[in-house]
């Protein structure tokens, strides 16, 4: 079952084009890693997909069982972030803004889920801390918790490693594909391809050259594969 389809579709940033004649589909269950290099359109897509940006041409289409409200989305983190002065289950309830409305408070619904994933994260011994007096990983498993409480069918995980040890990241990709096979779609932005070839099942690739979406194997064997390897867009 299809959850996005993107037909056809132009984005520009600074009034210049940076993607052009876009078509793919993300189905339920599919694991997308977006790879390319600085500047060749991947947050502007992002944006889009976020129903933050609109398309110069062509269309974005949501599944009707996919609002655009419900998409769990980790951003990449500011300095001003990494240093919220809110507590850890501040910041991971705080991912069911959305559904709580105008209401003043939260639902014993919403406060569970919170609790749910904050357990499934492995981070409820921190759940009373301050999240600025955390590390990097923890930081990320707070957020990746908080994106969570806002979806049960897509995640939007933009570079979500960046700046942690090579440890942490190894940790935080099992974590992601766990999620995934668990039910949820991953639409995940990276520099590192190698992550995409061991954990994604579909790539889009954008670089100046063009654009590629497809398999793995079938990435393996394009020409996008080698000019990335060439490239050092390996990690």
């Amino acid at each position: 079952m299809s959850l996005i389809k993107i037909d056809n579709l132009s984005l520009s940033y600074e009034n210049m084009t940076v993607i052009e004649n876009l078509s793919f589909e993300v189905n339920a269950g599919d694991y997308l890693c977006i790879v390319g290099e600085n500047g060749s359109g991947k947050s502007t897509l992002v944006k889009a997909l976020l129903s933050l940006k609109k398309p110069e041409n062509g269309s974005i289409e949501f599944d009707e069982g996919l609002k655009k409200n419900e998409i769990g989305y980790l951003p990449q983190q500011t300095s001003a972030q990494k240093s919220f002065p809110a507590s850890v289950y501040e910041v991971v309830i705080s991912g069911c803004l959305n559904s709580r409305g105008l209401r003043p408070f939260y639902s014993s619904a919403e406060r569970r889920i919170a609790s749910d994933n904050i357990e499934k994260l492995g981070i409820n011994e921190l759940k009373n801390r301050s999240y600025r007096d955390l590390s990097g990983g923890q930081q990320q498993r707070v957020l990746l918790a908080r994106a969570l409480c806002a979806t049960k069918k897509l995640l939007l995980l933009d570079e979500p490693v960046t700046g942690l040890d090579p440890i942490i990241t190894a940790e935080f990709y099992e974590l992601i594909s766990k999620i995934n096979k668990d039910g949820i779609t991953v639409i995940m932005v990276t520099h590192d391809i190698s992550a995409a070839l061991k954990y994604a099942n579909r790539v889009l690739c954008m670089r100046e050259e063009g654009l590629f979406f497809g398999g793995i194997e079938e990435f393996k064997n394009s020409d996008f594969a080698n000019i990335a390897k060439g490239g050092g867009m390996y990690g």
